[in-house]
């Protein structure tokens, strides 16, 4: 069987062709997919808007309100990175409804991915760096009241802290966040995930992935249920804002190396994109692009 591949045409947003965001990754990722063999009309699903019961579990209501209102202020707009406009309200909804999808189809698979999410640095009541609605937080928390998941783990390899995710889910005993990040770029405040490993600018493939064996190996210490895995790629010796050199091959490295663990440990896994922001565009689809191969791969 093939990896089930969750995609929406209204995941890129029409924010211009100059915008720092390169929001034409989400097409061009499915295209490749698709040409590729790793996603074709038998495994590709088609996300719905993430209803707002399930978004309020994350969210508060009044932020909900002005998202769908268009109401924030330029301040607020400035914090988010996006112009506020009806597409980018559109893509938010669709695609954190596109996690949650992937999250129910993991449980019957034992993996999915979505070809976008990890918008880890939305908080409760405020967009961040990109990010609308916080989608593996209202995923988590969907699961955990839908299905009554006990244990659920967010391990998040983005090069920036998941630091939305962090504070959302603070209070919740059951859900475990780890963020392996940047120590020297943004958020410059960081959040207290579950547990925080910070990097050093310029880090190397081997030192890399020493520390994301060692992190593993600490998590297989205890009993998940589930797992959310931000597969972000700006780590990337090429990515614009990164600040480390990991390179191509460690970035595939890495995913089979942290795809292969929960498949081994028979916990089933949602994967999501997080950031990539690489001097090259085919690149970084290209990279993006591992998350999905491994996990087609590995599917049993």
């Amino acid at each position: 069987m093939k990896v089930p591949i969750i995609n929406h045409p209204d995941y890129v947003a029409q924010i211009g062709d100059d915008h720092r965001f390169p929001i034409k990754k989400f097409g061009e990722l499915i295209k490749l997919l698709k040409k590729d063999g790793i996603a074709n009309e038998k495994n590709i699903f088609e996300p719905k808007e993430v209803s707002l019961n399930t978004l309020h579990r994350a969210h508060s209501q009044y932020y909900v309100e002005k998202i769908l209102k268009l109401k924030l202020s330029k301040d607020e707009i400035r914090k988010l990175g996006f112009p506020l406009v009806p597409s980018v309200r559109r893509r938010s909804l669709v695609a954190t409804g596109g996690t949650v999808l992937a999250s129910k189809l993991a449980l019957e698979y034992s993996l999915a991915c979505n070809t976008a999410g990890g918008s880890h640095h939305a908080f409760a009541g405020q967009g961040n760096g990109y990010c609308v609605f916080n989608d593996v937080a209202v995923a988590a928390l969907y699961l955990k009241n839908k299905f009554n998941l006990k244990n659920i783990l967010i391990f998040d390899l983005d090069v920036h802290q998941g630091d939305g995710t962090a504070k959302i889910l603070e209070k919740y005993d059951d859900i475990y966040t780890v963020s392996i990040h940047s120590k020297k770029n943004y958020p410059l405040k960081k959040q207290k995930s579950n547990l925080d490993i910070e990097i050093e600018n310029n880090i190397e493939d081997n030192e890399y992935l020493e520390i994301i064996k060692n992190a593993l190996m600490t998590i297989n210490r205890k009993k998940f249920d589930f797992v959310f895995y931000v597969a972000g790629v700006d780590i990337h010796i090429d990515d614009r804002i990164g600040k480390m050199n990991i390179s191509t091959e460690g970035v595939k490295k890495r995913e089979d190396l942290v795809i292969n663990n929960f498949v081994k440990n028979k916990i089933p896994l949602c994967g999501v994109l997080g950031g990539g922001y690489n001097k090259s565009f085919d690149k970084l689809v290209l990279l993006h692009s591992f998350l999905h191969r491994t996990c087609d791969m590995l599917i049993k």
